[in-house]
């Protein structure tokens, strides 16, 4: 390998063009190429309009795919044929189905897959999930997350596949949150779920609600809708993306037999003395760094390309994840607590 890690974007939307920019932030990576059926100019970079054209780069190492999810399958599993690393946005996939046959792939193939759950990254979580680990709360016994927020009508112009089937805030937004959920909380082996048709006339849903178990018997509650005016979402709060607008309020909630740890503030809540609701309880503001994880994401890719580190969310990890929110879409309509067996399928109780 030469001295720089080849990156190739698939895709320059809203997501894609974030990509652009950190790779363009991280040392000794260079953005080879970029796939976009509509063209565009972006400063000397070649544009090409489909994947068999990006192929022909032989000084590829490695690519992001952050096309709309339902292209994920083909495009993941053509770098794979390739031997070509590839770091998939979130959702891994538009099905669990989906999800599989490119976890399967990756793991036959021997080729590394990573999953865009950039916040995994960010060092926010990696405070929140080392003070969990270490027992700062106890034993965790519940949790709680927000996900609302109002999305303009043109963000659904721009891109009218948001408003099809399968591309609502369940699978789109509450993804990442059920991710950390999963990364700070362990496993969910059951979920029971509603949701509500979208009021602008979708196809998909624009709210809903979910209760997780956990493997461990905690229990979390998780909501989420983008038509709601709302500060409470992890976009407003953890002043990760300047395009949104930041709040002092928190979105995550972590309750312990010891303590709560609320997200992305920080603060630590344990009572004085004894725990007891008739003792004082306050709060210490942990203290932890700050950087851009979509840098540190993409850092993190040319290191696995390089071989010098394992993938942090490998595809099974967005597997996983799918499998929940999955669980949560079948939960809602099917109006059944759906548990997710020992092989992690999801199965509505009332089939079991």
């Amino acid at each position: 390998m030469s001295q720089f890690v080849n990156l190739a974007v698939v895709g320059a939307g809203l997501v894609g063009q974030r990509h652009i920019a950190a790779i363009e932030q991280v040392a000794n990576t260079r953005l080879a190429g970029i796939v976009e059926p509509r063209g565009g100019d972006f400063e000397g970079t070649a544009v090409v309009r489909d994947l068999d054209a990006l192929f022909e780069n032989e000084n590829l190492d490695g690519v992001v795919l952050s096309t709309p999810t339902p292209l994920h399958l083909e495009g993941a599993l053509a770098c794979i044929a390739r031997g070509i690393p590839v770091l998939v946005e979130k959702p891994l996939a538009t099905s669990v189905d989906e999800a599989e046959r490119i976890e399967s792939a990756s793991t036959t193939a021997g080729v590394p897959v990573l999953v865009g759950h950039h916040r995994r990254h960010n060092p926010l979580i990696q405070k929140a999930a080392s003070l969990i680990r270490s027992g700062a709360i106890g034993e965790v016994r519940a949790a709680q997350a927000t996900c609302w927020f109002y999305k303009p009508d043109d963000y659904f112009d721009e891109a009218p596949w948001r408003k099809q089937a399968g591309a609502g805030p369940i699978s789109v937004n509450l993804v990442h949150d059920v991710d950390l959920m999963r990364h700070l909380c362990g496993e969910v082996i059951a979920v029971q779920a509603q949701s509500a048709p979208s009021r602008r006339g979708f196809e998909n849903e624009d709210v809903a609600a979910a209760v997780l178990t956990f493997e461990s018997g905690a229990i979390c509650t998780i909501s989420v809708s983008d038509s709601i005016t709302a500060p409470w979402s992890w976009e407003m709060t953890a002043a990760e993306y300047p395009i949104y607008p930041v709040t002092d309020q928190s979105c995550y909630h972590i309750g312990g037999s010891e303590g709560s740890l609320s997200i992305p503030d920080m603060r630590l809540w344990r009572h004085d003395g004894e725990n007891s609701w008739w003792n004082a309880i306050s709060s210490t503001v942990m203290p932890r760094a700050a950087s851009d994880p979509l840098v540190n994401q993409i850092a993190h890719f040319a290191d696995v390309i390089r071989g010098k580190s394992g993938p942090l969310v490998t595809a099974k990890e967005g597997l996983r994840t799918m499998q929940v929110i999955e669980a949560i879409q079948v939960a809602a309509h099917t109006q059944t607590r759906v548990k997710i067996d020992a092989n992690l399928e999801a199965v509505p109780e009332a089939a079991a």
